[in-house]
Order: C-alpha cells, then structure tokens, then sequence
C-alpha cells in the first residue's frame, strides 16, 4: 500500500508563500487621499528680490528695457520716451541704438509683477544677438 501523507501529529499547515498585497493598497489609498486633499491647500511663495545697499551710479548713455507688469516690452533710450516694442524686434532696436557701439550698456527694469520667466527671455534673446554689457535694474537701499 502507498504510502498517504498525513499532515503530522501536530497538525502543521504549509505556509504560504504568497504576499498579502490588501494592507499594501489600503495605505496606497489613504495616502493618495490624504495628497489629493493637502494639493490644493498648498500655497506658492512669492520670491523677493534683494535691493542694493550701494550701487554704482547708472552711466549716462544707457538703454533701458522696461517689463511692464502685463509682461509688455518699453524700450527706452537716453532718459526719452519709452516706446512699446515686441520681443522680436528687441534685437534688433537695441543694436540700432547702440550704434555698433558694444560699449553701451543695457539695462532691464521688470516690474515686481513679472513672471521671471519674461526677465529671462529678454536677457536671452539679447544675448543670443550678441548684446555684451546686459544687466538688471534694482533698487537702491534697504
């Protein structure tokens, strides 16, 4: 006769070699709904700028693009008149207004509103036309 296999005296169960994979998803769920509820509760922080305790005095010929806080383009040449121009007629303006003259420095005032973004793609659609003497515009004080 076979021989039957029995569990044992003890009664011993195989384990199992599975993963129970229920507690892992409930705390997948808890966690995914305690996300969705805090997402909307965070806010975004608002990056201040620091201000030049002593700056050097602007230089007299100077060409100064203004970011207004709408993100529109003034160009403003020897303390004259802003004029409104687009972003691609900025190179353009400004190398006309320099003369051939690389010496003639270029200053961007952005209003506190404007995205950095805008800052940046003005400071590189000069460089990439090969403006040299770029730079920003502070305020003076503390």
């Amino acid at each position: 006769m076979p021989a039957v296999a029995s569990r044992g005296a003890g009664g011993r169960r195989r384990s199992m070699n599975e993963i129970n994979m229920v507690p892992f998803i409930d705390v997948m769920l808890v966690l995914l709904i305690i996300f969705m509820v805090s997402a909307p509760m965070i806010t975004t922080s608002v990056v201040d700028l620091p201000s030049v305790g002593k700056a050097k005095q602007r230089p007299e010929g100077v060409i100064e693009i203004l970011v207004t806080s709408e993100s529109q383009l003034k160009i403003k040449i020897d303390k004259g008149e802003p004029s409104t121009i687009t972003l691609t007629q900025l190179a353009a303006q400004v190398k006309a207004a320099q003369n051939g003259s690389a010496n003639i420095p270029v200053v961007i005032s952005g209003d506190k509103q404007v995205r950095y973004e805008t800052i940046v793609k003005v400071m590189d659609t000069l460089q990439k036309n090969g403006v040299q003497r770029v730079g920003l515009s502070v305020k003076q004080g503390g």
